[in-house]
């Protein structure tokens, strides 16, 4: 394990985060821009609904091939060459002159995403020492909280004015400038290809052998059903305020800002409350602690706009903070030589899981004549339940012996 100086790790970390915002601004602005851009391509919201989620299964497929050549290069290095071409595919995203272009970038991002998703987790495993992994982890994850906060709105803001083409603009500015700063400020980090990589002949099946491990075979399915249970709740929350409750989309701007602001917080201290009490507890802590708000929202009465404002922090907190010593445990959970390919397997895993959280609720629920939205409370009950399994399931996800530390002086930083 490679050690930097604390202000080059603060450096590092932070620029992780940003690079981790870019990938799910990317996924998330698509959804509130759904009304603009089926309107330029006059496609009907099953299409949409298409060009949303693959890149999320274009996301779990790169993923999972990851996994059997990740181990083979330095990080810096592929993270370069593949953050590149997550920026190229936003671009075409913006020039895109019709769907089938719009829907082959947008598969395009979600390959490049894949495999840059699985490096962020792989070079915090790489860098951070294991004691310190959860608040280093809660940094990155601040980028949920921001994207949230700014990147979303702004996006969609851009869009209502100059079309919904400019927000993947400005998404390519900012992945552009992100680069430019992981050229200068990410190091080489060759130490796991001390250990000389399997033949490709061999890649396959020892990347089977991944799963064939019941420790990481737990952990894969803790992954797994967390994912489903995130996204039977949160797709549908926009529409349910919206046809329920009488959100307008203004309004929605607010509530998803003030969620955001909230974790932006929170996050860093849940991580460092994590490595101080241990990842198994914090996470069953914040399990339990998510189950009430999570039965509120989708059971909610008529309440007034002010009341769900002040809610959805609580809810938002709560929901994305028990994710956060989950990720840092799983970091703990390979050996150092298989961690990138394990990460990126269960990056896959997490996307298969996002995607079929979505899927089965979606056919949970129903319109009624008058466009409200019913079966929501269904959604809740399934995610509960699902979330009580995670918190005895946890327990049997364990940690592997933590590496000695090997310290990297200010020169080794410089390019591959």
């Amino acid at each position: 394990m490679y050690l930097l100086e604390p202000p080059r790790e603060r450096r590092l970390l932070w620029l992780l985060a940003l690079t981790q915002f870019t990938l799910i601004m990317d996924f998330m602005v698509m959804m509130p821009l759904g009304p603009q851009i089926m309107e330029a391509f006059k496609i009907g919201p099953a299409a949409f609904a298409t060009a949303v989620s693959v890149y999320s299964w274009c996301a779990g497929l790169s993923g999972l091939l990851a996994a059997t050549y990740i181990d083979r290069f330095d990080r810096r290095r592929l993270l370069l060459v593949m953050y590149a071409a997550f920026v190229l595919s936003n671009l075409a995203c913006a020039l895109a002159p019709n769907y089938g272009w719009l829907l082959g970038a947008r598969a395009f991002a979600g390959i490049s995403g894949g495999v840059i998703g699985s490096l962020v987790m792989t070079i915090i495993g790489d860098v951070i020492p294991a004691e310190r992994r959860g608040a280093a982890t809660g940094t990155v994850m601040t980028a949920f909280s921001i994207a949230a906060v700014a990147g979303v709105p702004a996006g969609v803001l851009l869009g209502a004015h100059f079309g919904w083409a400019s927000a993947f603009y400005l998404l390519v500015a900012l992945s552009a400038m992100a680069w430019i700063a992981c050229v200068n400020l990410v190091p080489p980090l060759r130490e796991h290809l001390a250990t000389a990589p399997a033949p490709i002949s061999q890649t396959l099946p020892a990347l089977w052998s991944l799963t064939r491990q019941p420790n990481h075979l737990r952990a894969f399915l803790l992954t797994f059903t967390m994912m489903v249970s995130h996204m039977m709740v949160i797709p549908f929350i926009a529409p349910t305020l919206v046809a329920n409750h009488g959100v307008s989309p203004g309004q929605l701007a607010w509530i998803y800002m003030a969620g955001g602001a909230a974790t932006f917080f929170t996050a860093r201290a849940i991580g460092r409350l994590s490595d101080s009490y241990g990842k198994h507890k914090m996470f069953c802590v914040l399990g339990a602690l998510s189950i009430a708000p999570i039965l509120f929202l989708t059971y909610m009465p008529n309440l007034p706009y002010l009341a769900i404002l002040a809610f959805f922090p609580c809810f938002m907190v709560l929901i994305s903070g028990r994710m956060i010593p989950m990720q840092a445990l799983l970091t703990t959970v390979p050996d150092p030589a298989k961690r990138g390919a394990f990460l990126s397997l269960n990056n896959a895993i997490q996307s298969v899981g996002t995607g079929c959280g979505a899927w089965l609720g979606g056919l949970l629920l129903t319109n009624t004549a008058d466009g409200h939205i019913v079966g929501y409370g269904i959604n809740g009950l399934v995610a509960v339940a699902i979330v009580v399994f995670g918190l005895f399931w946890v327990y049997t996800v364990k940690a592997t012996a933590a590496a000695p530390a090997k310290p990297q002086g200010i020169g080794d930083n410089a390019a591959a």
